[in-house]
């Protein structure tokens, strides 16, 4: 395009006309060109500014996604891991997860309130119901079922729930399964005492766990078994199914000591004789164990047979009067009512048990087998001296009081 000529027009006229050439070029430049270049700073965010909305107000926009891990619908979810619930573009207000038995799973958000983990696992065959609120308002249900172990263990215990016994009793559980993991289990077991005293645990064996403190039990202590074996892995796809606890009570403190070279039992409670009485004990080929020892059963009459223990059919007796076992291979304190009454005192003439004075049937309260007997409790510790034999076995019976208790506390698996 030509430039107009504008030499015969005045000077005011040239500089309007210069004015409007500027402006017409000005005008052909990209108007982006022109903000950026031109205009000054506040120009130039005024006219820059545009309707789309700050990135808070864009998040608070979006809605909350809650996820849950286990999946919504599992039928078989995985009883190992921690129930999981997550949320994205918001964050959690409050989780509830509910068991089919009752049960409620706590747990524990973190720091950005957007993850929220159960403080234990979920229960094995259980169905599970989740809800989870965002702090929007979002909330989410699901439910998810927990796959079922395929074998199982329990653990029996000795004594029995809200039983009362001597000092002398151990807490000991013992496993329908073979344990690998002994740290596992253990750890899934609690005794406590009132009064409080230290208390540690020792495999004998793989399906047998004592817990005892170093010394006998203060009478009157209340002790508290938990066990909290459900799920627990104890052996390669064998998972435990109690959870549940149980307290025992001990009474007063009996002892007895069987002295078998001068062939008496003395008695005492609390600290005072309070019998004594005389006694036979195992002959030359049958010694009766030395050691300590728990009675661990009691029975007002037994059988007692001679094959049951590996000495052929040496005996056979239907009724003997008031025995109470004190070794799991066949040692008792009992009655005898077949020897005279020469024997007691002066001879050792059994296979091994420790005998005393009685009458057949049970019924006389005048005879010594009688009035030890009713004077014993389950826990009772009866300590065998001068026997000519060796100590027994800590593991025969309820007698782990053998031990020392630095061996005792080398059989710890935690």
């Amino acid at each position: 395009m030509g430039v107009p000529h504008i030499s015969n027009r005045s000077g005011r006229e040239r500089e309007r006309w210069s004015r409007r050439g500027v402006l017409a070029v000005l005008g052909a430049v990209p108007a982006a060109v022109v903000l950026t270049g031109c205009g000054d700073s506040a120009d130039a965010s005024e006219a820059s500014a545009t309707p789309t909305a700050a990135p808070s107000a864009r998040a608070a926009a979006k809605k909350a996604t809650i996820a849950v891990t286990p999946a919504d619908g599992t039928t078989k979810a995985d009883f190992a891991s921690p129930v999981q619930v997550t949320v994205t573009d918001g964050t959690l207000a409050s989780v509830k997860v509910t068991g089919n038995d009752g049960s409620t799973l706590a747990g524990t958000l973190d720091e950005a309130r957007t993850r929220w983990t159960s403080t234990r696992n979920p229960y094995s065959g259980t169905k599970y119901t989740v809800t989870a609120t965002a702090q929007t308002g979002t909330a989410q249900t699901t439910t998810f079922t927990t796959r079922s172990p395929g074998e199982t263990f329990v653990g029996y215990f000795t004594p029995e729930a809200n039983s009362t016994s001597g000092v002398g009793m151990p807490v000991s559980v013992n496993f329908t399964h073979a344990v690998s993991d002994r740290a596992a289990v253990q750890k899934a077991i609690t005794v406590t005492a009132e009064p409080a005293v230290e208390i540690v645990g020792h495999w004998f064996s793989d399906t047998r766990l004592d817990f005892r403190p170093e010394t006998y039990w203060a009478p009157g202590t209340k002790i508290t078994l938990g066990l909290r074996l459900k799920d627990v892995q104890g052996a390669d796809g064998v998972y435990g199914v109690q959870s549940k606890d149980v307290t025992f009570h001990i009474g007063r403190e009996q002892i007895s000591t069987v002295d078998l070279a001068t062939k008496e039992m003395t008695v005492r409670r609390d600290g005072s004789a309070i019998a004594t009485y005389p006694v036979s004990g195992g002959d030359s080929g049958h010694t009766t164990w030395s050691g300590i020892m728990v009675i661990s059963e009691r029975f007002q009459q037994t059988r007692m047979e001679s094959s049951t223990v590996g000495l052929g059919d040496e005996y056979d007796i239907p009724d003997v009067p008031h025995a109470q076992r004190l070794t799991t291979s066949g040692t008792f304190v009992h009655g005898n009512y077949w020897a005279s009454t020469s024997v007691f005192g002066h001879q050792n003439t059994s296979h091994g048990c420790v005998g005393l004075h009685d009458a057949k049937g049970a019924n006389d309260p005048s005879v010594n087998g009688y009035k030890f007997y009713k004077s014993s409790m389950l826990g009772d510790v009866v300590i065998v001296r001068n026997s000519g034999e060796r100590t027994v076995e800590p593991s025969n019976g309820l007698n782990g009081w053998n031990l020392s208790w630095a061996d005792w506390k080398a059989g710890s698996a935690v």
